[in-house]
C-alpha cells in the first residue's frame, strides 16, 4: 500500500500550535478557524493511524507519535521553506543595515539572520549591536535601515511587535534577597537604561534601600557580574545563561512593569531587500518569544507572559 502524502498545510498548523502556544493562537496567526485546524489534525491522525494529541489534566499535550511527527514537521517545512525561498530569493538583492541590542544578539536573531542569509543569498545585511538608544540615533541619522528595539513604542516609527514582562534576575539557586538590616546590592547598566531606572523606582516605591554595587555598559559583563553574586539586576528575562535564574516575589522583590519590543524602520521608500527582512525578523521574534513565553523559568513555578500585537 503506498504511503500517504502528509499535508503540508496540516504540518505547518502543528508547528504553529506547538510553537504559538496553543490552538486558537495558531488558527489567529494562520488565518484559519479553530475548528480547521482541529479538523487537519484529524486529518494527520488518519494518515498516520496514531493519536498526536492526549489529555494531560486540562491541557492537551503531544503523545508520542505527535511529538516524532512535529521533529519532522519541523524539518519538512525547513526544507520546502528553503526551497521555495532559494529560488525566489535569488533575485532579490541590496543591502540592509540592520541594529539590534545586546540582549537579542548572542541568542535567536543570530541564527534567524543565517537562516535569512541562505533564503536571500544576494542581500548583504550588515548588523550593528548597540544599546538602544544609540541605535535609534543612528536609525534617525540615516546610518541604519532597519532597528530592533525595546520601550521606544512612544516613536512615529515604532512597530510593537510585543510587550515583555520585565523580571528581577540573580544567579542561579539564589533564595533570599531582600533583608530589612542589608541594602540590596545591584548590578546595573550605566544610565540613562530604562530596566535601571524601573528597577530602582519599584524598590523606592517598595521602601527596599539599594546601592549600585556593579555597573557596566556591556550585556555580558552584567550577566557575569549577577553570576558571581555582585548584585542582583532587571532584563526582560528572555535567553538567560544557565548561570542565572528570574526572582520574583517570593524573593522579597517588587513586581515590574513591561517593555515594548518594536521594529523601526528608516523613513522613505523600503528596497524589497528590507521589506523581506522586516518581515523575517518579525515573525521569528514573534516565534522564538512565544516559545520562550511557555517555557517559564528554570523552577517551573514563573511563567512569562509576552502579550503580542
Amino acid at each position: 500500500m503506498p504511503l500517504p502524502n502528509l499535508d503540508m498545510d496540516a504540518l505547518r498548523s502543528l508547528v504553529a500550535i506547538l510553537h504559538l502556544g496553543g490552538l486558537a493562537r495558531a488558527a489567529e496567526r494562520i488565518g484559519r478557524s479553530p475548528s480547521a485546524i482541529s479538523q487537519q489534525m484529524r486529518k494527520l491522525e488518519l494518515q498516520l493511524g496514531e493519536p498526536l494529541f492526549r489529555k494531560q489534566g486540562r491541557r492537551v499535550v503531544l503523545t508520542e507519535a505527535g511529538d516524532r511527527v512535529h521533529a519532522y514537521a519541523c524539518r519538512i517545512l525547513e526544507l520546502n521553506d528553503e526551497a521555495v525561498h532559494a529560488v525566489r530569493g535569488a533575485a532579490i538583492d541590496g543591502t540592509v543595515r540592520f541594529g539590534l541590542p545586546g540582549d537579542f544578539a548572542e541568542s535567536w536573531l543570530p541564527v534567524a539572520l543565517g537562516q535569512f542569509r541562505k533564503a536571500y543569498p544576494a542581500v548583504r545585511v550588515d548588523v550593528l549591536v548597540e544599546p538602544n538608544r544609540l541605535l535609534l540615533e543612528r536609525l534617525d541619522r540615516g546610518e541604519l535601515d532597519l532597528v530592533l528595539a525595546m520601550n521606544q513604542g512612544g516613536r512615529a516609527d515604532a512597530e510593537r511587535l510585543a510587550t515583555l514582562p520585565m523580571t528581577w534576575i540573580g544567579p542561579a539557586g539564589t533564595g533570599e534577597v531582600v533583608r530589612p538590616d542589608a541594602v540590596l546590592d545591584l548590578a546595573l547598566y550605566q544610565p540613562p537604561c530604562f530596566f535601571r531606572q524601573a528597577g530602582t523606582a519599584a524598590l523606592d516605591r517598595a521602601g527596599i534601600a539599594w546601592r549600585p554595587a556593579f555597573v557596566t555598559a556591556s550585556l555580558h559583563s552584567l550577566w557575569a557580574g549577577v553570576a558571581a553574586g555582585l548584585g542582583i539586576t532587571v532584563r526582560t528575562g528572555a535567553d538567560l545563561p544557565r548561570s542565572l535564574m528570574r526572582l520574583d516575589e517570593r524573593h522579597g522583590l517588587p513586581p515590574l512593569p513591561g517593555v515594548d519590543l518594536c521594529l523601526h524602520t528608516a523613513a522613505g521608500p523600503m528596497s524589497v531587500a528590507l521589506t523581506h527582512l522586516r518581515q523575517a525578523v518579525r515573525e521569528q521574534a514573534r516565534t522564538h518569544l512565544g516559545l520562550a513565553g511557555n517555557r517559564g523559568n528554570r523552577d517551573g513555578n514563573l511563567r512569562v507572559r509576552v502579550h503580542f500585537f
